[in-house]
């Protein structure tokens, strides 16, 4: 069965224009991934001239996914292609649309997008789950943390999230514009660390090669320049919003994220499958963009450098010692809650003479913690009359000094 949520950062990475003659060599491939976030665009997804979904190439592309899953790959899907699905079938052809019409259409096209990925991937036993996002969970922070819970949980689960825009309710000023970004977002929110952006062109080039025969490819970027930033051209025509310009914006949210990136023509049939060799052995030709850390360390980092804690939680000497060994901070051990924070918030952790020893998000707010500390887990829901997490501080979202 389909299951429907609706779940109403930037930095400065640095890419060598002209690669080292070893860079393919040490080149990623598909296989090297864990975690990988898929987006496909409308172009890929729906004939702009019949508004009808492109089966074939959606049943190879599930072929791909299925195969993923098969060695232990959790992949996301980012989909457009609602609004170019559903304004076929509300008449709504040939001119552009208003805002209020683009809603309309999402909400008929998004319907059934939902049943194609459904349909496809139910013939691998493999159940999908439709998320849809606006700006605003990823932004704002207890938004952010349901967001990524909820997709978390869905992939320990082994269903495939299909993702895409609600922009059935996002204005013109809040959204995202293009799933190329929202999938970079989504890419940071869930630590993914391959992000794969389908599109009409192999890769980055050193200037548009339908316009310019002299255009080089480019098999590797490992730091983003002002000099790579202006070989982006200028978006297709058509139905998509997209472009190279949104993926360079995208390479810099993933790579800040520790998420390498590679964008590869969409349009052949199996395109996953086509990234699990380099271009060397048979691959196909694609553009990689190199993070300088991984998905982990790079969250971590973030948390451990974080300057505006909203409060600290004082833990007793066993806590200490458990944290000291890669253990979650559980509720038991705080013995002293200082601050107003919300859930979500990075607060500090001090040992009982006081000095700070770690720094983590926390899963409850400043309330709730003051009401659960120095208490066992099992007892939350009782405490709280809703059943939270079990850690106050998960590993995952904890630094220690």
């Amino acid at each position: 069965m389909m299951a429907t949520t609706a779940m109403t950062t930037t930095v400065t990475t640095t890419a060598t224009t002209t690669p080292r003659a070893d860079a393919p060599a040490r080149l990623p491939t598909l296989l090297d991934s864990r975690r990988l976030v898929v987006k496909i665009g409308s172009a890929l997804l729906v004939d702009s001239t019949t508004g009808q979904i492109r089966r074939e190439w959606l049943d190879a592309l599930a072929d791909d996914v299925a195969a993923c899953r098969k060695r232990g790959q959790e992949v996301v899907i980012v989909t457009s292609g609602a609004v170019a699905c559903g304004r076929e079938h509300l008449g709504l052809v040939g001119r552009p649309l208003r805002l209020e019409e683009k809603q309309a259409a999402a909400a008929t096209g998004q319907i059934r997008l939902a049943a194609a990925y459904q349909e496809t991937l139910a013939r691998y036993g493999l159940t999908v789950a439709q998320v849809l996002v606006t700006l605003e969970d990823t932004e704002e922070r207890r938004r952010h943390l349901n967001g990524r819970a909820t997709i978390d949980t869905l992939l320990k689960l082994g269903a495939i999230p299909v993702i895409n825009e609600n922009d059935t309710v996002a204005t013109s000023e809040i959204r995202f514009g293009d799933n190329d970004r929202l999938a970079a977002r989504v890419a940071q929110m869930i630590s993914a660390d391959t992000l794969v952006l389908l599109s009409d062109i192999d890769g980055l080039y050193t200037a548009d090669p339908r316009k310019d025969p002299e255009a080089k490819h480019i098999p590797v970027v490992q730091e983003l320049t002002s000099d790579i930033e202006n070989m982006a051209g200028e978006p297709p025509p058509g139905y998509s919003s997209g472009g190279m310009v949104t993926k360079i914006v995208a390479a810099r949210v993933a790579l800040a994220a520790g998420c390498r990136m590679v964008i590869a023509k969409g349009k052949r049939m199996n395109p996953l499958a086509a990234l699990e060799q380099r271009p060397e052995n048979g691959g196909a030709l694609c553009t990689w963009f190199l993070p300088a850390a991984e998905p982990s360390s790079a969250r971590k980092a973030w948390i451990g450098g974080n300057l505006n804690a909203a409060g600290s939680l004082t833990v007793d000497a066993g806590a200490l010692k458990a944290l000291a060994n890669g253990a979650s901070l559980l509720p038991a051990g705080v013995r002293a809650v200082d601050g107003d924070f919300d859930r979500g918030d990075v607060v500090v952790v001090k040992a009982p003479d006081g000095r700070e020893v770690a720094r983590g998000l926390t899963a409850y707010a400043a309330d709730d913690a003051r009401r659960i500390a120095g208490r066992k887990s099992h007892e939350i829901e009782e405490i709280l009359g809703y059943r939270g997490r079990d850690e106050m501080i998960h590993r995952d979202d904890l630094v220690v000094r």
